[in-house]
């Protein structure tokens, strides 16, 4: 299997990210993953401050975590990875990170993933923005201080930080004003997005060194696109491509996210990226396209909570069928499953997924 490829990866508890790639692969790999309000509902686990900022309070969630997953889901491989010790990084601040290195304040509650809060900078401060000293930042240094805990704990720092993409991180920074700032002030834009791209490779490489120390070396970055559609092709191509280029060019690997929404507008764009072990992108999507222009890529398809909880079986087979005809070998990233979605409906995803892998196979 070619190592430059990444998986999803949905750890307990936390938002989908991406993991390198192990072993093989099957033709259709479902990757299952559920809200917090579905662990909190279902075993009263509580997300609150706490849970970002102990990491041995971390650890007993996770492990109650665990087990519930083992008792409702026998013999599943739902967020598990290929380590030996706890996963105690990945899911921590959920996607707020770098927001917060910029001073963004973080609100947390109890049955769901932080959020940033809505305090946001000026244009004339997107202007003047400078990139924040990593070394004697707060946030950051948090951070650090967890994972030193978890290398003494644990030996080995497993995990990773959500550090998102450039867009998503600008909007959490600037707000939803930053649309209009591509317009109205583009020279500001450049700036913050100049700022916080730098603050997103270094803060990478500094906890990635502190990883490597403890024995796990990481090599890879992924980009959240979250936010493209809010942008045309054009605007992705001048103000966010050479960004994503950038970040590729600083690791070995890199993967792109687009959660579940059409990626036709910028796929000739993502083609000229290097490095490109991992992409994902929705159902609507030209999927043979993009199986065209990624052919040595780890392709993923966000199937929707929404799709897993409402449509019939028939109906989840069918997609999966078409699936595999025009964009296998895949992943299956059913992330964010909600609370009184059926245990059935699941169990039922991935024995599809793995019928259709084993047809795939033979």
């Amino acid at each position: 299997m070619d190592h430059s490829q990444l998986i999803s990866y949905i750890a307990l508890g936390a938002p989908a990210t991406r993991r390198p790639v192990t072993g093989n692969l099957p033709f259709l790999r479902p990757e299952i993953g559920f809200t917090p309000n579905w662990y909190h509902k279902s075993i009263g686990v509580d997300f609150s401050e706490k849970y970002h900022l102990d990491p041995e309070h971390r650890k007993e969630a996770l492990l109650a975590m665990r087990e519930e997953i083992d008792r409702r889901f026998p013999e599943n491989k739902i967020g598990k990875h290929d380590g030996g010790s706890p996963d105690l990084l990945t899911g921590l601040y959920g996607a707020c990170s770098i927001a917060a290195i910029y001073g963004v304040p973080v609100r947390y509650e109890k049955d769901q993933w932080p959020v940033n809060e809505h305090v946001h900078i000026s244009s004339e401060e997107m202007n003047t923005v400078q990139t924040p000293d990593l070394a004697n930042n707060q946030f950051f240094q948090s951070i650090l201080k967890q994972a030193d805990w978890i290398a003494q704990t644990e030996g080995k720092i497993y995990g990773f930080i959500n550090w998102q993409g450039i867009l998503n991180n600008a909007q959490r920074i600037r707000g939803q004003e930053l649309f209009m700032d591509f317009y109205m002030n583009p020279e500001g834009v450049k700036n913050l997005l100049e700022s916080v791209c730098t603050t997103m490779i270094d803060a990478t490489k500094i906890l990635r060194h502190k990883q490597k120390e403890s024995g796990v070396d990481y090599s890879f970055y992924t980009i959240s696109n979250c936010l493209v559609n809010m942008l045309s092709p054009e605007l992705y191509n001048e103000f966010i491509l050479p960004f994503d280029q950038r970040i590729a060019a600083a690791f070995n690997t890199i993967g792109i996210h687009n959660c579940a929404w059409n990626a036709n507008p910028y796929l000739d764009d993502y083609a000229s990226i290097q490095k490109v072990g991992y992409i994902d992108m929705g159902m609507d999507s030209d999927l043979e396209k993009a199986r065209s222009l990624f052919p040595e890529t780890r392709r993923a398809i966000m199937y929707t909570p929404m799709d897993v909880a409402n449509k019939s079986i028939g109906e989840i087979k069918t997609d999966m069928e078409s699936i595999a005809i025009n964009y296998g070998p895949c992943d299956i990233v059913a992330a964010d499953i909600e609370f009184g979605t059926p245990d059935e409906k699941v169990i039922e995803l991935i024995k599809i997924c793995d019928e259709i892998s084993n047809q795939n196979q033979k």
